[in-house]
């Protein structure tokens, strides 16, 4: 199977702003927030979909997940934190985490041509690291 865009992002092919890693999970801002502090936790191990993830590494993708979406709501004081598992953008397991304030916002579609805000997304991962 040929690297997905997350396993380069994994390595270091490609940069990502870094929310949390561990040994089996990466947690990375989406470029394309929904919200401000959208971010998409992943296993290491490129599998395609969530549900063919072995045990050992779904668990590890969930445990991440939750520390992560629980970070948010703190850091961010947000009241939601929504979870969505959509997997048919990139042929890599992926959970995506929308810290929102009502159904609307987290509702929203954000403009996938538009061009990133890089200096606000590199503000936004400074501010939600996980150490």
């Amino acid at each position: 199977m040929e690297d997905s865009i997350f396993t380069k992002i994994i390595k270091g092919e490609i940069p990502s702003y870094k929310i949390y890693e561990d040994e089996l999970t990466y947690a990375f801002l989406d470029i394309h927030p929904v919200t401000r502090g959208h971010v998409l936790v992943v296993p290491k191990r490129q599998v395609e979909f969530l549900w063919d993830c072995d045990d050992v590494d779904y668990q590890a993708v969930m445990a991440t997940v939750k520390k992560v979406a629980s970070h948010l709501r703190s850091t961010l004081d947000v009241p939601h934190v929504g979870l969505q598992v959509i997997g048919v953008d990139v042929p890599h397991a992926h959970v995506h985490l929308i810290p929102f304030r009502d159904v609307a916002e987290y509702r929203q579609v954000p403009d996938m041509t538009a061009e990133p805000g890089f200096a606000e997304l590199e503000a936004v991962a400074k501010q939600l690291a996980v150490v």
